[in-house]
C-alpha cells in the first residue's frame, strides 16, 4: 500500500513529467505528496562564495516551489512541500527515511555517457540506497 510519496522537483521539464506521474499515482493510492527540491552547494573547489550561492539557489526553490504550492492548490491530494540543502539524492534519501515515504518519484535528465561515468545521475543514486520503491519517469526524447 503506498501511503506517502516524495517527489524530487528540480523545476526541470523531467521534474514536471514526474510532477504529473507522482499526483496521478497519489490521488490513485489516496497518498499524502511530498514535494521536495534540493538547493545544491558549489562543488568543491569551485572559487565561489558558497553562502551566497547557496542563497541564490534557495531563492530560485522558493520560486520554483511556489509555483508547485499553487498548482498543488488545485489537486485534491493532501501535500508538503520543502526545500532542502545538499546533494540532491542524499537529501531525497534521508527525507525519505525521516518521514516514512513508501514510493519516491524522480525525473530522469539526459546526460551523456562520459557525465554518467564521471557524476553518476541522481536517479540511479537514490535508486540505490531508497529505504523504499523508486520511479524514474523518462520524458519524451527531445
Amino acid at each position: 500500500m503506498i501511503r506517502s510519496i516524495l517527489l524530487g522537483y528540480d523545476g526541470s521539464a523531467s521534474a514536471d513529467q514526474a510532477y504529473r506521474f507522482a499526483v496521478d499515482l497519489a490521488r490513485r493510492y489516496g497518498a499524502e505528496l511530498h514535494v521536495l527540491a534540493v538547493a545544491r552547494p558549489p562543488e568543491f573547489g569551485d572559487e565561489v562564495e558558497t553562502e551566497a550561492a547557496i542563497e541564490h539557489s534557495r531563492r530560485h526553490y522558493d520560486r520554483v516551489l511556489s509555483a508547485v504550492k499553487a498548482r498543488l492548490a488545485g489537486e485534491a491530494i493532501p501535500a508538503r512541500v520543502a526545500l532542502a540543502v545538499g546533494h540532491p539524492a542524499e537529501q531525497l534519501v534521508r527525507h525519505a527515511e525521516q518521514h516514512g515515504i513508501d514510493h519516491i518519484v524522480v525525473g530522469h535528465r539526459g546526460h551523456t555517457l562520459f557525465e554518467r561515468w564521471l557524476i553518476g545521475s541522481v536517479a540511479r543514486q537514490v535508486i540505490a540506497y531508497a529505504p523504499c520503491a523508486v520511479t524514474v519517469v523518462r520524458g519524451n526524447a527531445a
